[in-house]
């Protein structure tokens, strides 16, 4: 077993070894899918890792889901049939000063972008960016991207309590659009609701971590965000939370009560065609949900996503392959078509 120094000091990301090239993975015979005939090559873009000396820096304890080696993640990759994983943090430092979080944002971009090259067939990664200080993580996403090679950024649902639809987000909302980058949004959970969710169930993460989503993604829909950045690419955990399972309300209550559905100006168009401007990952656990999904926002705006390693599914390239309503090319582009062009990964 890989020790904790040799943790920090080879790898510098938790799931990893004490080696980050190819030849530390003993040799499992990967999972070759293939959709009518064709084989495609399956992009994970819901994939998590963290950096051991970032932590530090933090202050914080990883869950021990992150104790996997490398050659573990990779094993696991090749007998799920997994090829790319596009790998995001968590952000757990929307409260620290700026002095410090501009250390660990470094710290953890340059640790990702160490990794994605020593094994460019097998990760991407998401920068990292402080979005606490909206300017800083401007000029974080654009030198990550143009000088780390990051393919966009994993940003929470909120920020201390602010949605992304805030006016003083909208300068990094315009530099994601202008770098026609990714941005994934991952859920943080709702504290503010500790006491209703505690209890038995995991609620705060059960219900919290897809509710926040909803929030998120409702906000940017009506406050008429989505319409001045027209262009920007959004990609939402876990199916997107609630909102395209009754996503007819969102439209309904522009019927309803018609001035709720006006920010400065109207929205351009219904609360529900906003949703096929966005993208989904496909985390919702049954065909049949995979299949509304699909019927709701279209095939062609949702990809793969597993959650790696916090074990909520070990089946997503099968969950794919087995939803019976989707066509073999909507199947090719779900399991890795649409998110190599989001990624701009060669297939």
């Amino acid at each position: 077993m890989t020790s904790r120094r040799e943790f920090v000091a080879g790898a510098g990301a938790l799931f990893v070894g004490c080696s980050l090239f190819p030849h530390a993975h003993a040799q499992t015979k990967r999972r070759e899918v293939h959709v009518g005939g064709k084989r495609i090559r399956t992009i994970d873009v819901h994939a998590h890792c963290v950096i051991p000396e970032a932590q530090t820096l933090m202050k914080q304890k990883p869950p021990p889901d992150y104790g996997k080696t490398f050659a573990e993640r990779l094993k696991q990759m090749d007998e799920q049939g997994v090829d790319m994983q596009a790998l995001s943090i968590n952000p757990t430092w929307y409260a620290l000063e700026r002095d410090l979080v501009v250390q660990v944002i470094q710290l953890q971009n340059e640790k990702l972008a160490e990794i994605c090259a020593r094994n460019p067939d097998r990760f991407v990664a998401f920068a990292s960016v402080a979005l606490q200080y909206p300017d800083l993580a401007t000029q974080q996403l654009e030198q990550g991207v143009k000088k780390l090679g990051l393919r966009g950024a994993a940003i929470g649902a909120s920020v201390e309590g602010v949605d992304f639809s805030d006016a003083k987000f909208h300068p990094f909302l315009r530099k994601a659009e202008e770098l026609g980058v990714l941005l994934f949004i991952h859920p943080r959970g709702m504290p503010e609701l500790k006491d209703r969710l505690s209890g038995n169930g995991y609620l705060d993460n059960t219900i919290g971590n897809p509710l926040e989503t909803t929030i998120a993604l409702s906000h940017l829909i009506y406050e008429g965000t989505l319409d001045q950045f027209p262009g920007l690419k959004i990609c939402a955990a876990h199916g997107g939370g609630y909102l395209p399972s009754y996503a007819e309300r969102s439209d309904h209550v522009c019927l309803a009560r018609p001035k709720s559905c006006i920010s400065t100006v109207p929205l351009k168009k219904k609360p529900t065609e906003y949703l096929r401007q966005l993208y989904f990952d496909s985390l919702i656990f049954s065909p049949e949900a995979l299949r509304h999904l699909a019927a709701q926002v279209g095939a062609s705006q949702i990809v793969m996503g597993t959650d790696d390693p916090f074990g909520w599914t070990k089946t997503s390239v099968d969950h794919i392959l087995g939803t019976p309503e989707l066509s073999d090319a909507q199947k090719a582009a779900i399991l890795g078509e649409t998110a190599a062009k989001l990624l701009g990964v060669s297939t």
